[in-house]
């Protein structure tokens, strides 16, 4: 089969921004249209719907004068409505050359919120595209509700098809406004209408209410559609459009008769862009672009991918611009540990390997996220054992209220004996080290005196897993650090104490 080439309309800025609760500023619209044009290079942009605000005009106007300026004008296009020609003014206002005129796809949308029959609402049509046509304004169609149209009332639309035949426009477009289609119906539904209609270009518009948008955009090629409308981040009213990732993706792999000149490596980029700027969070499990889609966790899934790769598939993160990872964790294992060691160039022998490993599980079992940046830590951390352990803290308690100073009880073993003591102090820890000093005090032995006291987590790291707390402490024959590793603060401070107990005793 010959392969043919289909455009790709996004709808981010126009359908996207339908999200309950955003709206993006003129400025994040314009770096957006930007990017999608010639990053992403999608074939064509719906930055708005018209008569929407002042804010919104200026919107428009600032990107149709980028894209007079980039050659882009022709792409970029506006929501218009059958409003004797109100539309097409704010379209000549904005800059604008390229109208998607919203009208009535289903008979039931037409009676019961137009109230006029379809001549009416054909002849009014006719006079709004000949007014565009005058002003230089190019025109598309949407039939909105043309999915329930296509169900009840059939004969509506091929006759509202028919008067479009005999239009000067460019494109029609086939909404399912209210993502009720199923793939099946996707496919039959464009493939009757491009059947009978060959020669006419029409592009498919799915929603996602029953997370089908991409099945059916994939029907709906199959049946022959000419372009797709998706947005990044599956973004739009309700549960969303059609997600653009997941559908590049799919055509990219699955449909080899298919054309696109979307630039996939460019997706990840994007997509955390807009995610910045709506403020509507990607799902970790969202496919191709969420944080955690390449990430393996299972021990076993690195060990495979170690012996031959046998946990890839086509899906590589490389082509989305972004890299596999090997989650840390309670399911670590060796393999999970030693990938990400490799990519800090790092190496450890096995029986060192084996101790950080149990490290890393005791914190998963805390459901505590461990990054590969926490690793040098964590390694630091379980190998600094210089000393033989004769001190160990056994329990604790931490008080901080409100008008009262702060306290601790403490139980340590020093040298297989067993003390208890509690103290006040400035702070919890300072609590604790009041404690300590007692105790010490009845053993006849004397403390070094704290010099330092530095917190700080692993640059680069997204994981408040981990903090480490380097003390620097002082004695009468030197000066020397201890670390401290725990996801929290005074809590790392009384495991680096520890260290230090430990090496006092010795």
């Amino acid at each position: 089969m010959a392969s043919k080439t289909i455009e790709i309309m996004d709808t981010t800025l126009r359908d996207g921004e339908q999200t309950s609760g955003v709206s993006f500023s003129a400025s994040e619209k314009l770096t957006i249209a930007k990017l999608l044009l010639e990053e992403l290079k999608v074939d064509r942009i719906e930055i708005a719907s018209a008569r929407v605000s002042e804010g919104e005009l200026q919107a428009v106007k600032d990107v149709t004068q980028w894209a007079a300026e980039h050659n882009y004008l022709n792409t970029v296009e506006v929501l218009t409505f059958v409003d004797k020609g109100v539309s097409v003014q704010w379209m000549i206002d904005a800059g604008a050359k390229v109208q998607n005129l919203l009208t009535k796809g289903s008979l039931n949308h037409l009676t019961h919120q137009l109230k006029k029959t379809p001549n009416e609402h054909f002849k009014e049509i006719s006079e709004v595209v000949s007014l565009a046509l005058k002003s230089g304004i190019d025109t598309n169609v949407y039939l909105e509700d043309w999915s329930n149209g296509m169900r009840n009332s059939k004969d509506y639309v091929f006759q509202f098809l028919e008067f479009l035949s005999t239009q000067p426009i460019k494109r029609i477009m086939l909404p399912d406004t209210l993502g009720v289609l199923t793939p099946q119906e996707s496919f039959d539904y464009v493939k009757e209408i491009k059947d009978k209609y060959p020669n006419l270009h029409f592009d498919f518009h799915a929603h996602n209410d029953y997370d089908l948008g991409v099945s059916n955009i994939m029907e709906g090629l199959k049946a022959g559609a000419d372009g797709l409308h998706l947005t990044i981040n599956g973004m739009g009213e309700r549960a969303g459009n059609a997600p653009m990732a997941s559908a590049i993706a799919v055509i990219n792999d699955f449909m080899p008769n298919i054309e696109i000149g979307v630039n996939e490596t460019y997706l990840h980029t994007i997509s955390k862009l807009v995610e910045t700027f709506s403020g509507v969070l990607i799902p970790a499990n969202k496919p191709v672009v969420g944080a955690n889609v390449f990430t393996q966790t299972a021990g076993i899934h690195a060990d495979g991918d170690n012996k031959n790769n046998l946990y890839f598939s086509d899906l590589l993160p490389e082509r989305f611009g972004r890299t596999r990872k090997y989650a840390l964790g309670k399911s670590s294992g060796k393999a999970n540990i030693q990938k990400n060691l490799q990519e800090l160039g790092l190496q450890l022998n096995d029986t060192d390997l084996k101790k950080v490993t149990q490290r890393i599980i005791e914190l998963g079992d805390k459901k505590q996220v461990v990054t590969k940046e926490d690793l040098p830590y964590i390694i630091s951390d379980v190998l600094d054992r210089t000393y033989e352990e004769k001190v160990k803290v056994e329990a604790y308690v931490l008080t901080h209220s409100k008008g009262l100073k702060p306290s601790t009880t403490v139980s340590i073993t020093i040298e297989n004996e067993t003390f208890e003591e509690s103290a006040q102090g400035d702070g919890q820890f300072d609590a604790f080290m009041n404690a300590i000093r007692y105790i010490f005090k009845r053993k006849k032995r004397v403390l070094p005196d704290l010099i330092d006291y530095a917190v700080r987590i692993p640059p680069g790291s997204h994981s408040d897993a981990l903090c480490e707390t380097i003390i620097t402490w002082k004695n009468s024959e030197k000066e020397f650090k201890t670390r401290g590793l725990d996801s929290d603060q005074t809590v790392s401070a009384i495991k680096a104490t520890e260290k230090m107990l430990n090496i006092v005793v010795s």
